[in-house]
C-alpha cells in the first residue's frame, strides 16, 4: 500500500521549510533533556523528511516524517538548518510512517497511542496490517478500535496502563449492568483478573457506571454524568455503604463485649480456674487480661 523509493540522501534543510505532519504534545522535562543533549553533543541522528515542490514558485518544502523533538530543539537553539534524510513519499505515506514510528516508540500519552491506531484504520489499513506495522497483536488492535468507536475512554486508559486485558474491556463495553458482573466473574474464574487487578477492575466498573465512559464522550453524556441527580445518587450510594459498615461494626462490638463478659464470668468461677490450673492453662495473654481488667473497672 505504501510506495516509497529506496533512494534517500542526507541534506542540510532550513528548519522553517519543514512542516510537521503529525504534531504531538511532548513532556516538557523530556524535551528539555533533548535540547540540552543536542546543545552539548550535537545531533546524533538526522530527522526524516519528504520533499515537496511548489508548482507555482518551484520552491522546495518538506513534510516531517520523524524527528519532531529534534526539529523543535533546533528551533529553540536558534539553528537555521538541520541535517535530514530526504525520502520520496506521498503526504498520506508520511502521515502513516509518522504514526507507525510514534506507535513503535510508545513514549507518549496512552490515548495518543490508541487514537493513532484509529487513524491508521481511517487511512485505509486493515486491522491485520496495523498489527503487523506496529508489532501489536491483532486481537489488541481489534479491541482498541472497537473501544474507540464506542468512546470508551475510561476502559481504554485501563487497557493501556495494563490494569485490564483488552478482551475484558471489550466484554465490559458490550455488557449491561448485570452482564458486567458476569464478565468480571468469568475473568476471575479464568485467572485473567486476580487480586489487585480484579479490585481495580471493580472500581473501574463502578466509576464507569456512575460517571460515564470518561473524557472524550459527547457533551450530552458529560452533562448527564455530572447532573445533580447523578451526584445525589452517587452520594446516597456512598451513604448506604457507610451505614452498612457502621452496622457491621456495631454488631462486631456487641459480640466482642459478650465474649469478654462470658470470659469474666468464667474466671470468677473458682472451679473453672482450678481446672485451668490443673491443665496448665492458668496464664492468659496480657492483652486479654488488660481488657478484662478495664471491663471490671468500668462496671464498678
Amino acid at each position: 500500500m505504501m510506495s516509497i523509493a529506496p533512494q534517500e540522501q542526507t541534506e542540510l534543510i532550513a528548519v522553517d521549510a519543514i512542516t510537521v505532519v503529525n504534531p504531538r504534545i511532548r513532556n516538557q522535562k523530556v524535551f528539555d533533556e533533548i535540547v540540552a543533549n543536542i546543545a552539548e553533543l550535537g545531533l546524533k541522528r538526522p530527522i526524516t523528511v519528504a520533499a515537496r515542490k511548489n508548482d507555482e514558485s518551484g520552491d522546495l518544502t518538506y513534510e516531517l516524517v520523524c524527528g519532531q523533538g529534534r526539529l523543535e530543539a533546533f528551533k529553540v537553539l536558534k539553528q537555521e538548518k538541520i541535517p535530514a534524510v530526504v525520502i520520496t513519499a506521498s503526504s498520506e505515506d508520511c502521515l502513516v510512517m509518522s504514526l507507525v514510528e510514534n506507535l513503535a516508540r510508545r513514549q507518549h500519552h496512552s490515548l495518543d497511542l490508541l487514537r493513532d491506531i484509529k487513524r491508521l484504520k481511517d487511512s485505509g489499513y486493515s486491522e491485520r496490517e496495523i498489527a503487523t506495522k506496529t508489532q501489536l497483536s491483532h486481537k489488541y488492535v481489534h479491541g482498541v478500535i472497537r473501544l474507540l468507536e464506542s468512546h470508551e475512554h475510561r476502559l481504554l486508559r485501563a487497557v493501556e496502563s495494563g490494569k485490564i486485558p483488552v478482551s475484558v474491556a471489550v466484554d465490559i463495553a458490550d455488557a449491561d449492568d448485570v452482564g458486567v458482573q458476569t464478565v468480571l466473574r468469568q475473568a476471575y474464574e479464568n485467572k485473567v483478573l486476580r487480586g489487585g487487578r480484579l479490585m481495580a477492575a471493580k472500581r473501574l466498573v463502578e466509576a464507569r457506571k456512575h460517571f460515564g465512559k470518561g473524557r472524550g464522550t459527547s457533551g450530552k453524556s458529560s452533562r448527564k454524568s455530572l447532573s445533580v441527580e447523578t451526584l445525589l445518587r452517587t452520594y446516597q450510594h456512598d451513604v448506604e455503604k457507610k451505614q452498612i459498615l457502621l452496622r457491621k461494626a456495631g454488631a462486631t462490638r456487641t459480640e466482642i463485649l459478650f465474649l469478654m463478659q462470658s470470659l469474666k464470668a468464667l474466671f470468677s468461677d473458682e472451679n473453672f480456674v482450678t481446672l485451668l490450673r490443673a491443665e496448665g492453662l492458668s496464664n492468659i495473654p496480657k492483652t486479654l487480661a488488660d481488657r478484662l481488667t478495664r471491663i471490671d473497672g468500668a462496671m464498678k
